[in-house]
């Protein structure tokens, strides 16, 4: 099939909702509406009379057919990517792409990253925040750091931090002063991410049977869910790392009750055929070093307590 060219920003479109797999994210990428990114993957989908995502309530997903279009989509653009960089190469610059979840860029690399930086001017980042799990192929990230088991096939995982699961809420949430064990925790209104662990879990590991939760307020990202914590909207079962930076502010306070270990741990993975570039291996150095040099508290503390956590 010839694709007129009038189809090339379709299939551009296409290729950046195939990456993010969400509508409103490669809206945000290419300075469109989500409207406009629905319409143009439509399009696509009429004239290949091929069913490219899947809608549903949490958002789309590709079908095989989508895959196989986004794969050599993907291979197709970084191929003109790659000879456009060569056209004008900047001297002594090295590109790293990589590939991690929001709620970790936000709550603890970006406050760290100007170290970075700093440390090793000639690195030029792109970050890529997203759920999705990183596809190393021509054009995909360098290095990524997930949320998971330890073990990827086809990829070298290197432990970064473990994690751990406890209740917060605002200072200023009605009701707060009032709690003094982890059963009254149950009492306040509750917010929840969509998490495989979560609440129950969190009752469970205080010895607390048979408690009916209520009904919660849910965020697809743990980011999201500690902002509304923060905002006085309920409690919240906070990550380690998540939270810190609203604890010390003194936006959250950690609630009554032991910490959850997580079932998962954060880790940095690259391919396991090909050594990490140079750049790749700078960052993963300094991301380890990073990692392994802070453990934050997740000390209980009196709900009326005010001031940072130490």
């Amino acid at each position: 099939m010839n694709l007129r060219p009038t189809l090339l920003p379709a299939l551009g479109v296409f290729a950046a909702a195939a990456r993010h797999q969400n509508f409103a994210h490669a809206a945000e990428e290419l300075h469109l509406t989500a409207s406009a990114v629905s319409h143009h993957v439509r399009k696509l989908e009429t004239i290949l009379g091929a069913r490219l995502f899947l809608r549903h309530a949490r958002g789309v997903s590709l079908t095989p057919e989508g895959r196989q279009l986004a794969d050599a989509a993907s291979a197709a653009l970084a191929d003109v990517a790659a000879v456009a960089g060569n056209l004008q190469p900047a001297a002594g610059i090295s590109i790293l792409r990589i590939s991690t979840l929001h709620s970790l860029v936000y709550c603890w690399l970006l406050p760290r990253l100007k170290g970075f930086c700093d440390a090793y001017p000639h690195v030029r980042l792109e970050v890529d925040a997203s759920t999705a799990l990183a596809r190393f192929d021509e054009g995909g990230p360098d290095l990524a750091i997930r949320y998971g088991p330890g073990h990827w096939p086809g990829l070298t995982a290197h432990h970064l931090m473990d994690d751990a699961l406890f209740p917060v809420a605002s200072p200023a949430l009605p009701g707060i002063e009032d709690v003094r064990d982890a059963a009254q925790v149950a009492r306040l209104p509750l917010v929840a991410d969509m998490g495989l662990q979560g609440w129950r879990d969190c009752f469970q590991a205080a010895g607390i049977r048979g408690v009916a939760l209520p009904a919660m307020h849910t965020f697809c990202d743990s980011t999201d869910a500690m902002r509304a914590a923060a905002h006085g909207i309920g409690a919240a079962l906070a990550r380690t790392y998540i939270a810190q930076p609203y604890l010390e502010r003194g936006e959250l306070v950690r609630l009554p009750g032991p910490a959850l270990e997580a079932r998962f741990a954060y880790y940095a993975v690259h391919p396991a055929h090909r050594p990490p570039a140079p750049a790749a291996s700078l960052f993963l150095a300094w991301l380890k070093q990073q990692a392994h040099g802070q453990q934050p508290s997740t000390r209980a503390r009196a709900p009326g307590a005010r001031g940072r956590l130490r």
